[in-house]
């Protein structure tokens, strides 16, 4: 399997008025402009994907439509809790592996540090190894048998500046 991950992009600030929840803030216009950007620059990677999950959140679910619409994958798009801020690792790759058939490619579109904790679970075995993703960051793991624990290889990482070069 492959694992991208994927932090939602440019969001507004938390305590803007007019946005009651954490979970109601959106991407703020240069965060859509942004994403586009990314997910032009994953057509030019040639990324497809059997699934993208994304937290319901609206920034994240705002991502992930941007990058399902500009791949042609709208029909590919699904939500799921254990993505938010507060979601369950263990639940989450549970959840991947009663997927059946079981995907090749699945993008996680989601928040910090919640999936840079996720990426340094499954390389390291543990919850430290200094990785952080930028807002609109992608990441790529390789794994052989999805489970909580070392499990993947980092195969590479970019940063948003490094997607708009590929764009």
């Amino acid at each position: 399997m492959n694992l991208y991950l994927l932090r939602h992009g440019l969001a507004v600030e938390r305590g803007t008025p007019g946005f009651k929840t954490d979970a109601e803030r959106p991407l703020t216009p240069k965060g859509k402009r942004q994403l586009r950007q990314i997910a032009a620059a994953m057509r030019s990677l040639d990324l497809e994907f059997n699934l993208i999950l994304s937290s319901p959140f609206r920034r994240a679910r705002q991502t992930a439509e941007i990058v399902a619409q500009s791949l042609g994958l709208k029909k590919h798009l699904a939500f799921s809790d254990e993505l938010t801020p507060d979601g369950d690792p263990k639940a989450l790759i549970q959840q991947l592996n009663e997927l059946k058939p079981a995907p090749e490619n699945v993008l996680l579109v989601g928040h910090e540090p919640h999936l840079s904790g996720l990426m340094m679970r499954l390389i390291s075995g543990g919850a430290t190894a200094g990785i952080e993703l930028k807002k609109g960051g992608l990441g790529k793991l390789e794994i052989v048998v999805l489970r909580f624990g070392r499990c993947a290889t980092l195969a590479w990482l970019l940063t948003p500046r490094q997607m708009k070069g590929l764009a």
